[in-house]
């Protein structure tokens, strides 16, 4: 393998596709470092993703096209571009709105599962629960009590096996319901958001609320955000909503990352069959309609609902399960998608003051 030179070394990595990426290693811009050294070959591949349950299954693709090749693989999170005019979070590189048309499709336990995968995987994540009428992520991430403010004007976010989190769940009792309108839905969402302290993270997930009506399209125009995800169901009446919250973050510029198909097959829990009850393809023809990606498609299973409502999600509760592998590629296709775009480079200039003397 030393007879082999820079070129034809990189003409082989040209040759392994990414599949998170869609893309080859070179054409992802992934490999940082090629070095030939003492009759050794060393490559650093630095991925815009978190992927820690899949680098030594890369490792293994590289080192299948050139044997004896020392690997390296880091994971490197960056900021990527938000809606025009809007400022980025403070503590927060990139905000991840996860919605759907309607409720009733696992939006709320699909994005606690996302976060989590994101953590295990590697990245600093949090949860905002921005259902105001129906928070359920206090539950889901098995959290009771308030937060703490240590300067008595902004919060500390409460935290749950590794991941960092806030809702009005968290203020309000958990029967005492929310007969706001919407003008101050948006008011508390946007405090939840801004006047949390949120540590150094390199995704906050959204929880949308159901819908696409003022409060969505408010939040969508007002939060910095640099990607969303659409979840359905396979049915037919899923799917025109989603397509509605797909044309929502449309209307606003802001990329749709691709759309997660939940509930797509039932597992029976006694004998393991799996069947469509729901229909088939439905997340798969709206994502090829639209020109975006399937980023998954996950069971309709008994143990999903039992683990959220338990305070523990699939990914915490059974890390080595078919369901939390499902959970990390998701996660592995979403931030990888969202590295393909335009990164944000604001924070990296100083403030610049011009002053006539």
């Amino acid at each position: 393998m030393a007879e082999l030179d820079q070129q034809s070394i990189r003409e082989k990595l040209a040759g392994i596709m990414d599949p998170h990426t869609g893309s080859d290693l070179i054409e992802s811009n992934e490999i940082r470092d090629i070095r030939l050294e003492d009759d050794e070959i060393r490559i650093e591949v630095s991925l815009g993703y978190p992927a820690r349950s899949w680098e030594q299954q890369l490792i293994g693709m590289v080192q299948e096209v050139i044997p004896g090749a020392k690997v390296e693989v880091k994971s490197n999170t960056v900021s990527h571009e938000v809606q025009e005019g809007i400022k980025p979070l403070k503590g927060v590189k990139n905000i991840i709105a996860v919605a759907s048309g309607k409720g009733g499709v696992g939006k709320s336990t699909l994005s606690v599962n996302l976060a989590l995968a994101l953590s295990s995987e590697g990245a600093r994540v949090g949860v905002l629960d921005a259902d105001i009428y129906g928070p359920s992520q206090p539950r889901m991430l098995g959290v009771s009590g308030q937060p703490t403010s240590k300067d008595g004007k902004s919060l500390e976010p409460m935290k749950s096996y590794h991941v960092q989190a806030m809702s009005i769940g968290f203020l309000v009792d958990e029967e005492s319901p929310m007969i706001w309108r919407g003008p101050m839905v948006t008011q508390a969402l946007e405090q939840l958001l801004n006047d949390t302290n949120w540590d150094d993270l390199d995704y906050l997930i959204i929880d949308m609320p159901p819908g696409t009506g003022d409060t969505q399209l408010t939040l969508a125009q007002k939060v910095p955000v640099s990607g969303s995800v659409i979840v359905t169901t396979p049915q037919d009446i899923a799917l025109l909503d989603a397509r509605k919250a797909y044309k929502m973050f449309e209307k606003v510029d802001i990329p749709v990352l691709g759309v997660v198909e939940n509930m797509s097959t039932h597992i029976c829990s006694k004998c393991g069959h799996e069947e469509h009850i729901f229909g088939s393809g439905g997340g798969e023809d709206m994502a090829r309609q639209y020109g975006t990606d399937l980023l998954g498609s996950v069971p309709l299973a008994r143990s999903i609902r039992e683990n959220a409502d338990g305070g523990c999600p699939s990914v915490v509760a059974d890390p080595d399960s078919p369901i939390t592998d499902v959970y990390k590629e998701i996660a592995r296709n979403v931030a990888a998608r969202l590295s393909m775009r335009k990164k944000d480079f604001s924070s990296k200039f100083p403030n610049i003051v011009i002053q006539q003397n």
